[in-house]
C-alpha cells in the first residue's frame, strides 16, 4: 500500500494532519537556517546590540546591577526574532496526538455503526472503520514525534546562542 493509500484512507483527519505536517516542517527548517545564519554573525549580532545598549544608557548615571538588567533585556529582545514559530511547532507537536485520537474514535464509531446495521456476519464490511482508527492514531504519533524533538531541539539551540551572545556582550560591555 502507498503512502497516498494510507492518507486517503484515514480521512479529512489525516488531511490536516498531513497539512499540519508540512508547515511544521516548513518552520523547523527555516529557524534551523536562521540559527545557523545567527551563530555565523554572532560577532555582529554582539556589536549591534552593544550599540543599541550604550545608545540607551548614554548621559545616565545607571547603577552597574541596573545596566546588566537593562543589557539583558537587550539582548532578550534583539533575539524575540528568532522565538517566532516555535509555539507553533509546539502546538503542532500537541495537537497531533489528540487529532490521531479523533480519529481512533471516529473510525471506531464508524465501524460500530456497520456493526450496528449489518451485524458480525462479514468482518470485512466494518474493517475499514478500524483501519481508519489505526492509521490516523499512527499518523498523529508520526507527525508530533519529530516535532516535539524539533521543538526541544530549537529551544536548547536559542539557548546556546543566547548565552554565547550574552558572554560577548558582557565581555565586551563591562
Amino acid at each position: 500500500m502507498r503512502i497516498i493509500d494510507y492518507i486517503n484512507e484515514g480521512g479529512p483527519i489525516m488531511y490536516l494532519l498531513v497539512l499540519l505536517n508540512v508547515v511544521g516542517f516548513t518552520i523547523i527548517f527555516w529557524k534551523v537556517f536562521s540559527l545557523y545564519s545567527l551563530k555565523n554573525e554572532i560577532d555582529q549580532w554582539a556589536n549591534k546590540i552593544l550599540e543599541n545598549f550604550q545608545n540607551k544608557i548614554k548621559g545616565t548615571n545607571l547603577d552597574e546591577s541596573v545596566k546588566h538588567e537593562v543589557l539583558k533585556s537587550e539582548i532578550t529582545n534583539s533575539l524575540s526574532a528568532f522565538e517566532t514559530g516555535l509555539n507553533t511547532v509546539k502546538i503542532i507537536a500537541s495537537i497531533s496526538p489528540l487529532l490521531g485520537l479523533l480519529g481512533t474514535v471516529i473510525g471506531i464509531l464508524s465501524a460500530f455503526e456497520v456493526i450496528a446495521q449489518r451485524g458480525l456476519s462479514d468482518p470485512s464490511l466494518f474493517a475499514g472503520g478500524i483501519s481508519m482508527a489505526l492509521i490516523t492514531t499512527v499518523g498523529g504519533l508520526i507527525v508530533a514525534i519529530p516535532h516535539l524533538i524539533g521543538h526541544n531541539y530549537l529551544v536548547s539551540a536559542l539557548d546556546k546562542v543566547e548565552s554565547a551572545l550574552e558572554d560577548k556582550v558582557v565581555t565586551k560591555a563591562f
